[in-house]
């Protein structure tokens, strides 16, 4: 679960309990008054204040760990097992999914992906992942 707190009164405003697992990631937009949430059942979307349930994510094949969205509507997870999903925020549609490759000398296992965020422009995305790299990810040009 995740609770919305009023910070001038100290107090909890919403508990919000929709996920069916732990929730590893979260992500709010500095565009809308929303935040996405990610656990191992689903990727959802909330409205702030009050919490309010918008719509699922398409689910992912593995455990979401980490959420990064940018100003333009692009959600991106990652996952456990490497793969990688970006999605129109306003949708919830999944328009790219792609898969990272461990490093030479990693682990097939060590493919995970465990933290993302995009830069300020918000054209790249860097990615922490399990093979102890960070990517850096950019549109392709062509």
């Amino acid at each position: 679960t995740q609770s919305t707190w009023d910070l001038r009164k100290g107090s909890t405003r919403t508990t919000l309990t929709h996920h069916k697992k732990s929730v590893r990631a979260l992500a709010v937009s500095r565009v809308e008054y929303t935040m996405a949430t990610a656990s191992a059942d689903n990727t959802k979307k909330w409205l702030f204040p009050d919490g309010a349930f918008l719509h699922n994510m398409d689910r992912h094949a593995a455990i979401v760990n980490t959420l990064a969205l940018n100003d333009d509507g692009v959600l991106f997870s990652g996952a456990d097992d490497g793969s990688m999903t970006l999605w129109d925020y306003k949708t919830g549609y999944a328009f790219q999914r792609l898969h990272t490759v461990a490093q030479p000398g990693s682990l097939e296992s060590e493919c995970g992906v465990f933290a993302s965020a995009f830069d300020n422009t918000g054209t790249r995305l860097i990615t922490g992942e399990a093979d102890k790299s960070i990517k850096m990810w950019r549109e392709d040009e062509t």
